[in-house]
């Protein structure tokens, strides 16, 4: 069996047995389906390798990834979920979150005929997610808005394939090479750069927790670069530190300013960061 699959591996449709089912993502060498079960709605995660192309080097690790977010997921406790192998890769199914994402949320503050001020109530319900997260002694290492789902309760932060804080499946596991580089620290940057691994941390998360509320409500990145420029040079821009001015007022401004400084020790915990828009 090889290429993309088109399908869900027998193994899922034998424990989930769906009555229905809708791919709603399909990525270079990732799946994401909902399902919809006698048990519930799930997101369930295929994984596959990326083979290597003129421009796009191999990836086996994605294949890796959703068993990997599983283990993570069980270790943090989560009960409802499994992982495992399939013919291509890995396999993750854990419960859907319906909601909107906090860029799809914040679409309002980036109408240039209206642009309200975004309410902080969204903002503090992100870092409530994260600050759960990092209370428990892990960091996310992939912090962005497509991974904040606004639920009618409370926010999910998804999408811990990367995460570190505990240990995983030796099977399952992969070096962290970075992630969106929109949303990635100047010393992540730096050391991706330099030897082709980083480590996650807390403070990179808080830095791109701060260049994500910032993209949401003004629609402008941290760090300017060309929008079709190559991904080194793009994070060659990012390891520099220099970054736009934050312009937007008040309080949230001023916090995301501070979570966007370039000195890791210098960023507020995320923590810190609730407590002042509380």
């Amino acid at each position: 069996m090889s290429g993309t699959p088109s399908e869900l591996p027998i193994v899922v449709l034998d424990a989930l047995m769906p009555k229905a089912q809708r791919l709603v993502a399909n990525r270079r060498g990732s799946m994401v389906w909902q399902v919809d079960s006698h048990r519930g709605r799930y997101a369930v995660k295929i994984g596959y390798p990326i083979q290597a192309t003129a421009d796009w080097p191999a990836q086996p690790w994605t294949a890796l990834a959703p068993a990997r977010e599983g283990a993570v997921l069980c270790r943090l406790g989560l009960n409802d979920c499994a992982y495992g192998e399939w013919d291509l890769g890995t396999w993750n199914f854990q419960p859907w979150h319906e909601g909107p994402d906090l860029y799809e949320l914040r679409s309002p503050c980036r109408d240039a005929d209206s642009r309200p001020e975004p309410h902080p109530s969204a903002a503090l319900s992100c870092v409530e997610a994260l600050a759960e997260l990092h209370g428990r002694g892990w960091a996310h290492g992939d912090v962005q808005p497509a991974h904040f789902i606004i639920g009618p309760d409370r926010t999910h932060l998804i999408d811990l394939a990367l995460a570190r804080g505990g240990q995983v499946p030796e099977g399952y596991d992969f070096p962290f090479r970075g992630c969106l580089v929109h949303y990635e620290a100047p010393e992540i940057a730096r050391s991706v750069l330099a030897t082709g691994e980083a480590h996650p941390t807390q403070e990179a998360d808080v830095y791109a927790l701060g260049a994500s509320l910032l993209i949401s409500a003004t629609g402008w990145r941290a760090v300017e670069y060309p929008d079709d420029a190559p991904r080194r040079e793009q994070r060659r821009a990012v390891a520099t530190g220099k970054r736009r001015p934050v312009k937007m007022h008040g309080e949230l401004g001023e916090l995301i300013d501070a979570m966007l400084s370039p000195v890791p020790e210098d960023r507020p915990t995320v923590c810190e960061v609730g407590k002042s828009l509380s």
